[in-house]
């Protein structure tokens, strides 16, 4: 939920409360724009509403999935084996939404498409699947890209009958240990007893 502050008077707030996040909201908004954009200049250059019609709703669904795939994401990195099940239905709650609304949106563009005045087979069967095609591209670029850019954890931090139930402190601090000791003698290390054999 997103609010909005505002001062009326020395004694007096109002808070205005809406969905969502004001940067999501402000991405769906640059997607809109990035879609006008490319639908105007097209339609300048090449004076055919059926190329630039499809472009534009292309590039604006391309942006639209790109934002949601990085959304999916970072809402799955959220949960985790201690995560409340009230949450837990709230991020698939959010996710279903999510999927609704990146589907209602492919549906629209190829409803847009398909009214246009031209017709034959590439107009009403083959273009207007490129938007939809689009999006689900660029909303697996946008899952490859954050998942690209974290850290990924180790294997040997999934292995075993209790992985799931470690806390990520308990990881961290386990990352940090230095090198274990072998036996009784302090001095002698994992390294030195490969080293030995």
């Amino acid at each position: 939920m997103g609010q909005m502050i505002r001062q009326i008077g020395p004694n007096t707030t109002r808070y205005y409360w809406y969905p969502g996040d004001k940067k999501e909201w402000l991405r769906a908004l640059l997607a809109v724009v990035a879609g006008g954009a490319v639908l105007g200049l097209s339609y300048l250059f090449l004076r055919s509403w059926l190329v630039s019609t499809v472009l534009g709703l292309s590039a604006a669904s391309g942006v639209f999935g790109f934002n949601l795939g990085r959304r999916d994401l970072a809402a799955a990195e959220a949960l985790n084996a201690r995560t409340p099940r009230r949450e837990a239905a709230s991020a698939a709650g959010r996710a279903t939404w999510r999927g609704l609304a990146e589907g209602a949106a492919a549906a629209f563009a190829a409803l847009i498409i398909v009214h246009l005045p031209a017709t034959g087979v590439v107009a009403d069967w083959l273009l207007p699947l490129v938007p939809a095609m689009v999006g689900g591209l660029s909303r697996q670029a946008g899952l490859l890209t954050v998942r690209l850019s974290h850290q990924s954890e180790r294997a040997s931090e999934f292995a075993g009958p209790d992985a799931a139930r470690r806390d990520p402190e308990e990881r961290r601090d386990a990352e940090d240990e230095p090198t274990r000791r072998m036996g009784d003698d302090p001095d002698v290390t994992v390294a030195d007893a490969t080293r030995v054999a």
